[in-house]
C-alpha cells in the first residue's frame, strides 16, 4: 500500500474533525449541524451526473477506478529498469542478440517485453522507436483521460455545492423568520462545505497523484527504449548504464548500478 496516500487521507480527516470540535467547543447539536446527507447526496450526486454527460461511459468508468492507484505502490523504480537493461545488454554482448528471445519470453512488464522481441526479429532501429513511441503515447493519452475525470470532478464539486447553497437561500428568503435566519444560513452553506472538500481533499489530490504516477512511468518507459536500442547498437554495457543514468537526478543514480552481478541479472 502507498502510505503516502494512506497518511494524508488519514491526517486530512482527523484535521477536519479536529477543527469541528473546536469550533463547537463539544456541544453536540453544534458538530451535528455540519451533517446534513442531502448536501452530501447533491454534491456527490450532482458531480457524478455531470461526468456522466460529460465523459464517454466507458471513460467514466475507468476514470473512477483509476482512484484505487494511488493505494498501489509504484513499480516503477529506476534502480531495477536500468540493472535489468544492463543484465539483458551483458546477456547480447556476451551470446548474441537472439540469445534475449528465450529471456523476453518471462518478462513480466510486457512494453520491455515488445521492445526486446522486436531487436530480436531484426527490426529497423528507427521502426522500433516508432513503434515504442507510439505506444508510450497512447498510455499517456489513457491515463490522461482517467485523470481528467478528476479534474473535472473537482471542477464540479464546488459548483454542486453552490447550486446547494443557492436552493438553501431560496427556501430561506421564501420563509423569512429573524429567530431561524442563523440556522437557515448556516444550512444553506454547509452545501459550499462539501463541495469544497471533495474538491481539494479528494479529487484534486487524486488527479495529482494519478499524474504523477503516470510520470514516473512514462520516465521508465523512454530508459526502455534507450535502453532496448542501445541493445540494438551493440554499445558496451558501462555505456549503457550512464547513458541511462542521465535520466534521473543524482541522488537516485547512487542507488543505481553495483558490482558486475547486480548488473548482470540477465545472466
Amino acid at each position: 500500500m502507498e502510505l503516502g496516500s494512506i497518511i494524508g487521507l488519514v491526517v486530512g480527516l482527523v484535521m477536519l474533525l479536529v477543527t469541528i470540535l473546536l469550533s463547537a467547543s463539544g456541544d453536540a447539536s453544534l458538530m451535528l449541524a455540519f451533517v446534513d446527507p442531502a448536501s452530501v447526496a447533491l454534491v456527490v450526486g450532482g458531480s457524478l451526473a455531470s461526468l456522466m454527460i460529460g465523459f464517454p461511459m466507458p471513460q467514466f468508468v475507468a476514470g473512477l477506478k483509476s482512484a484505487k492507484l494511488i493505494f498501489q505502490v509504484s513499480n516503477s523504480d529506476p534502480a531495477s529498469a536500468i540493472n535489468e537493461i544492463i543484465g539483458l545488454a551483458n546477456l547480447a554482448r556476451r551470446e548474441g542478440i537472439l540469445s534475449l528471445e528465450e529471456k523476453a519470453q518471462s518478462m513480466e512488464n510486457k512494453f520491455l517485453q515488445k521492445g526486446i522481441m522486436l531487436i530480436v526479429d531484426g527490426t529497423d532501429p528507427d521502426l522500433v522507436r516508432s513503434i515504442l513511441d507510439t505506444e508510450i503515447t497512447y498510455i499517456e493519452a489513457r491515463h490522461g483521460a482517467s485523470k481528467e475525470v478528476w479534474d473535472k470532478f473537482a471542477s464540479f464539486a464546488p459548483a454542486w455545492g453552490m447550486m446547494g447553497t443557492t436552493i438553501g437561500l431560496i427556501l430561506m428568503l421564501q420563509d423569512l423568520d429573524p429567530d431561524t435566519l442563523g440556522p437557515m444560513m448556516a444550512m444553506a452553506l454547509i452545501t459550499t462545505l462539501y463541495g469544497v472538500i471533495v474538491a481539494n481533499y479528494i479529487c484534486t489530490p487524486i488527479a495529482n497523484k494519478l499524474n504523477v504516477k503516470n510520470s514516473e512511468e512514462m520516465l521508465i518507459k523512454e530508459v526502455f527504449v534507450e535502453g532496448i536500442l542501445s541493445i540494438q547498437a551493440g554499445e558496451n554495457p558501462r555505456i549503457i548504464e550512464e547513458k541511462l543514468k542521465s535520466f534521473f537526478s543524482p541522488a537516485l543514480r547512487s542507488k543505481i548500478g553495483g558490482d558486475d552481478d547486480s548488473r548482470g541479472g540477465g545472466e
